[in-house]
């Protein structure tokens, strides 16, 4: 019962799963528990909740933030969407590497990706909503984005003909991040980071 670790992916990426009790009357889903997260060595203290509700073909990423990093932890709470992270750390063993899954409102999976990661999703029903509780609150001077198709990267999304926002049409490629001095927030050398997301 309660929150489990169904697998793990390019070292710290995490997918957990956990019960939907569901009647005649609907359904009851326990998504977030501090102290089995604690358990777990997952992150236990979120600072900030989003809430995105997109229709079919929108595609929202890759997105991160440095500055305080932000770690996230995703869910799809209507429809089905295909939830992907990207390694932007420097040095790291899996740099540009990605993975990726596709979540529902039906399968009570979450996605745990920590600071360091490039993180989006493409809504794959005729509508879908995603929330995600985060280690950091949104600063939109230490934000940026890699290019959903970057081609060093290779995600393999299962649509081609997406929607997308002018800045995520506009985003720069995995080396152009990796060129530049912000960069070196994510070193894989030179810092280390808990699970919480955090610097330390």
């Amino acid at each position: 019962m309660g929150v489990r670790v169904e697998s793990k992916h390019l070292g710290d990426v995490i997918v957990l799963v956990s019960d939907v009790f569901r009647d005649q009357r609907g359904f009851f889903h326990e998504t977030f528990r501090a102290d089995q997260f604690k358990e777990l060595g997952l992150p236990h203290e979120f600072v900030q909740d989003n809430h995105s509700g997109s229709v079919k073909g929108v595609l929202r990423g890759l997105h991160f933030q440095w500055e305080p990093p932000m770690g996230k932890l995703m869910r799809v709470t209507r429809g089905t969407a295909f939830l992907v992270a990207v390694d932007i750390r420097k040095g790291s063993p899996t740099l540009g590497r990605w993975f990726a899954k596709q979540l529902s409102d039906e399968d009570g999976r979450q996605i745990w990706a920590p600071a360091g990661f490039a993180r989006g999703f493409c809504v794959l029903s005729d509508y879908a909503e995603i929330q995600y509780k985060c280690t950091g609150t949104y600063n939109s001077r230490c934000e940026s984005g890699i290019r959903w198709d970057d081609p060093e990267i290779g995600i393999d999304w299962p649509l081609r003909e997406v929607f997308l926002s002018e800045k995520d049409r506009k985003a720069q490629t995995l080396a152009q991040w990796l060129a530049r001095p912000e960069s070196e927030f994510f070193s894989h050398t030179q810092l280390s980071y808990s699970q919480s997301g955090q610097r330390s």
